[in-house]
């Protein structure tokens, strides 16, 4: 069975520590902070790449001899308003002091040297509908390709409704085959309103080398080295996941599964 399914290391601190070395993949490292008001963390960058996304909280964040000063203002992710996040480059560092509870996403990958230090969001962050249906999530895109703020990294947030669907119809991106596909590794950071629910995540391939369905809940990480990996939530529990991508490519082509492409076709021919 593969390790795919991530609880968190108690309830304050530094209580997910996810690298490419532990998530046996090249990519994405994904760590995150929980933090009491006064409380401060420092990390160098080394050779990758970092994107704080300040998830709830706020806090004051500096990187070497820049100052952004407080930065901050959603309390609970489910108040569904666009995030700031800071980019932070290799052979970098940073410090972040929370002045309320904190709770802190760091996000990484291999760092080229393309970007400097710089607040990203809000601003130019908006909240955009996407499926139909049941299948209707509501996206903020943090860092994806149309924004040319990372070297590597792609993140983005997604809400869920209650009773429906997301990362779905089934979809892959496990190749380097650009313009057909990319090669992304990507984790799921998963919140679900009220907390005391669960909600579901798929992680499979087509050949049925992989296929592990987990109940998620507040809280947990899921890992997605390979294959398709859609989500739902249940009646009575809003679904909130922070993404985090990368690869050899810093662009987001996917294909979906062959079986359940013709709910994508069908929704475009009745848009």
């Amino acid at each position: 069975m593969a390790d795919l399914l991530r609880k968190p290391a108690g309830m304050s601190g530094k209580v997910h520590d996810i690298t490419a070395e532990n998530a046996g993949w090249d990519y994405v490292g994904f760590s995150l902070y929980h933090l009491n008001p006064g409380e401060t963390v420092s990390e160098t960058t080394g050779d990758r790449e970092v994107i704080l996304v300040l998830v709830e909280g706020k806090a004051k964040i500096t990187s070497g001899r820049e100052d952004f000063g407080l930065l901050g203002h959603r309390m609970s992710v489910f108040e569904r308003t666009p995030p700031h996040a800071v980019y932070i480059p290799n052979d970098g560092e940073w410090t972040a002091t929370a002045t309320t509870n904190l709770t802190l996403a760091v996000c990484t990958a291999p760092g080229k040297g393309g970007h400097k230090p710089a607040v990203i969001g809000p601003k130019g962050i908006e909240l955009e509908g996407r499926g139909k249906g049941g299948n209707t999530r509501y996206i903020h895109n943090i860092a994806m390709e149309n924004r040319d703020v990372a070297d590597s990294l792609l993140v983005t947030e997604v809400f869920t409704p209650q009773g429906n669907w997301s990362s779905y119809p089934p979809h892959r991106h496990d190749e380097d085959n650009f313009p057909e596909m990319t090669y992304l590794e990507e984790t799921y950071y998963h919140r679900l309103n009220p907390s005391q629910g669960f909600g579901f995540q798929r992680v499979f391939t087509e050949d049925g080398a992989l296929d592990e369905t987990m109940a998620v809940s507040d809280g947990d990480v899921v890992l997605v080295p390979r294959g398709h990996h859609p989500c739902g939530a249940p009646y009575g529990y809003e679904m909130y996941y922070l993404n985090v991508m990368a690869g050899p490519l810093r662009k987001w082509r996917f294909q979906n599964h062959p079986d359940h492409d013709w709910i994508y076709q069908r929704d475009l021919e009745t848009k």
